[in-house]
């Protein structure tokens, strides 16, 4: 009888410490905003969306201040097919994960590369944009390759997909300069701290577009990113619907419509896995 009681008490106690477990989730769940389902974004009535604002065409900021580019317009496109509205918390390049893992916002839509070494942190949707890195510099400099960025100072934005090309590849002489984000990379070229800079090509046509007289081109292509929305690894329900949602947009023509109005170009091919 003894056994018995004892085995009934120790299972209640098990019981109790997992009750108080899901309650205490259900607690920091509540107190953070944050969401884990689709269910839960639209019993808030909104859904939190990480984005960059230093990186046009893709993020930045209009006369008003207010977050404009293609990760808005695909961010409150993906909030209309929620039926709820979007709060945008903006983020940078070296934060946009941490605020995603601590639960200040519910997904990343900010031009964030897929990588390997990403996954292993956040659950990436399928693509929904691309870019091409490239080295950028003046005509009047010859860089046709990784040697000839010997000795030269590069900028890249710190913790990018194009820091991590640039390190990979630099010769042991040229001295790598790791900015905040894209904005003060640009603005480290522009004011001629750097001889070169790692960065997306269609800075070319955006950013840097104001300063003919710097006469920047690229000179060779360091990769081709894509993109993915990123949402915790936990949150494997809001992920699914993610993905249903880009891949709906993309096959019906709003995506590319989205990506001709702020790049200029027709969307890429975008690889499904």
């Amino acid at each position: 009888m003894k056994y018995y009681l004892r085995n009934v008490l120790r299972s209640a106690s098990k019981t109790i410490v997992l009750l108080t477990l899901v309650a205490l989730g259900t607690v920091i769940s509540i107190v953070t905003g944050s969401a884990q389902s689709v269910d839960e974004i639209i019993k808030r009535g909104r859904i939190v969306v990480g984005a960059v604002v230093d990186f046009a065409p893709f993020g930045s900021l209009d006369n008003s201040h207010q977050p404009q580019g293609y990760d808005i317009d695909v961010a409150n496109l993906m909030g209309k097919y929620l039926g709820v509205p979007v709060e945008i918390v903006q983020v940078s390049g070296p934060n946009r994960i941490p605020f995603l893992l601590s639960s200040k916002i519910d997904v990343l839509v900010a031009s964030l590369g897929i990588t390997p070494a990403r996954a292993l942190q956040v659950a990436y949707s399928i693509p929904y944009s691309a870019l091409e890195e490239a080295v950028i510099a003046p005509k009047s400099r010859k860089l046709l390759s990784a040697a000839d960025l010997a000795g030269l100072r590069i900028g890249v934005p710190r913790g990018s997909t194009d820091d991590t090309a640039v390190t990979e590849i630099a010769p042991k002489d040229a001295k790598i300069m790791r900015f905040d984000d894209d904005a003060s990379t640009a603005q480290a070229m522009i004011a001629g701290q750097v001889d070169a800079i790692g960065e997306s090509t269609i800075m070319l046509n955006d950013v840097f577009k104001p300063h003919p007289e710097l006469q920047l081109e690229s000179k060779f292509i360091l990769s081709r990113q894509f993109n993915g929305m990123a949402m915790r690894r936990d949150a494997e329900d809001l992920r699914r619907w993610v993905n249903t949602f880009i891949y709906y947009i993309k096959n019906n023509g709003e995506l590319d419509s989205i990506y001709r109005k702020w790049v200029g170009t027709p969307l890429p091919e975008l690889p499904v896995f």
